[in-house]
């Protein structure tokens, strides 16, 4: 009988639930009036938003001549922001679809909110390219489809066109992928909302889920189809990012360890960024019984394995490049260790590397505060990365006479924060009108980690 027991893991929702009160508990902040809090941050990211939007439309109308680039950096702030969001929302897949496959309980009590966060993630990340067309209203021209242009049709080598594609594919099987999950959710709202617009929209979006078994049973079964197909995602969506850089013959660019350096480092500032809101969600709507020390364990485990991944990947481009014995890739890598941008370099290291060693400690595990700290450094950190990646490979070419700093301008700094503002916003409507937790995904594991009677 002692064998038993100590197999029996600790519960992972807490407080010894019922589905009722599962129901209750994550449905009431929904139904009950905004906090305070809600509307101010609802404020001030609105207002980051607006400037954003401000920016954005001075800069179209203007021209990209309004950023801070020159005929060294021609890539800057704009890709460095594109790359670092699309990375964001890697999490989000790998929550929701890698960790259902390998049946990892754990997951249901973060995967809707890393799933929306994986959506809005890729929103604000398309942005970017569309300015960095310098026409956006042509945008619609990447699109394969029957024109009257006659032989005039785009270049399939471009990294726009690479990039087009990975972000329409990902954001569409991640929305899709999200939005099943959400039908039974829906459903329940629908049957707990009094008469009303918010009764009527959840009706219409729950698709008449009646909850037999023959559309559960349907459901599952599309559920785990679509887990499948997303998840080469996870791959080859940060895998054809890298090849922006990779197929290019910049020294610091054209190496092959950029694809899974890619995608590691995407894993990891997405999970980053989930703890990040997860911790916020946790302790504002006071979900502490369904976040638990556990998951948020779970996650930075998962944090100090991309981590080692990634500083590997930072060691491996150094080693790489002294052993080539080639001069101009060696000079990219002491470029950014040692050259003007080497706070930036310097910055993402101790971001990157130093700062998530301290999660191998299971007391920092458990302090809610230092792992929101280690989060918020790492989220830093990795924009950093993109940075370093970026302009650094950039700013110093070939003829010392062609040698340029870079300075980003407002408009690109005030992009930035709109992006930011755009995000926040949406994950706060969010948090608003759908329910954070998986309602019926959080009822499958009710018991496990229980001790029988």
């Amino acid at each position: 009988m002692a064998s038993v027991h100590a197999t029996i893991s600790e519960p992972l929702i807490l407080g010894d639930k019922s589905p009722g009160q599962v129901t209750d508990d994550v449905c009431s902040s929904l139904e009950r009036g905004p906090h305070v809090s809600w509307w101010i941050a609802l404020t001030v990211s609105s207002s980051m938003l607006l400037l954003g939007l401000v920016a954005v439309v001075y800069q179209v109308l203007t021209g990209i001549g309004t950023w801070g680039l020159n005929n060294t950096v021609g890539w800057a702030f704009d890709i460095t922001n594109f790359v670092f969001w699309i990375g964001i929302g890697h999490a989000g897949t790998l929550i929701s679809a890698v960790l259902f496959l390998f049946r990892q309980k754990w997951r249901t009590s973060v995967n809707r909110a890393a799933e929306a966060m994986t959506i809005i993630a890729v929103i604000c990340a398309g942005i970017y390219p569309l300015i960095h067309m310098g026409r956006p209203w042509l945008a619609h021209w990447m699109m394969p489809y029957p024109n009257t242009r006659g032989p005039l049709w785009i270049n399939f080598r471009s990294p726009l066109v690479w990039d087009f594609f990975a972000i329409s594919t990902y954001f569409t099987i991640s929305f899709v992928f999200w939005y099943l999950g959400l039908v039974p959710d829906l459903a329940t709202l629908r049957d707990r909302l009094a008469r009303g617009w918010r009764k009527t929209v959840a009706g219409f979006l729950s698709l008449g889920w009646n909850g037999s078994f023959r559309t559960w049973f349907h459901y599952e079964t599309v559920y785990l189809l679509l887990a499948g197909l997303a998840t080469p995602l996870v791959i080859s969506v940060h895998t054809i990012v890298s090849w922006d850089f990779a197929t290019s013959v910049i020294p610091g660019w054209h190496t092959t360890i950029l694809p899974p350096y890619f995608v590691a480092g995407a894993i990891f500032s997405g999970m980053s960024m989930v703890l990040t809101l997860m911790l916020i969600a946790r302790k504002t709507m006071r979900l502490e019984d369904y976040i638990t020390e556990r998951h948020v364990g779970a996650m930075c485990k998962l944090l100090i394995a991309t981590g080692g991944m990634v500083t590997m990947a930072y060691a491996t481009e150094f080693v790489t490049a002294m052993y080539s014995n080639n001069q101009y890739e060696q000079f990219a890598f002491i470029n950014r260790a040692k050259g003007p941008l080497c706070w930036a370099y310097w910055i993402m290291v101790s971001c990157n590397v130093l700062s998530p060693q301290l999660l191998w400690f299971k007391w920092v595990r458990s302090n809610m505060a230092i792992v929101f700290a280690v989060t918020i450094l790492i989220n830093i950190g990795m924009w950093f990365e993109r940075f370093v990646i970026i302009v650094t490979s950039l700013h110093r070419d070939y003829l010392p006479s062609n040698w340029t700093g870079y300075v980003p301008t407002s408009i690109e700094i005030a992009t930035l924060v709109g992006s930011f503002g755009l995000f926040l916003t949406l994950f706060l409507l969010f948090c608003r009108f759908v329910p954070v937790i998986a309602i019926a995904e959080v009822k499958g594991v009710l018991n496990h980690g229980k001790k029988p009677h």
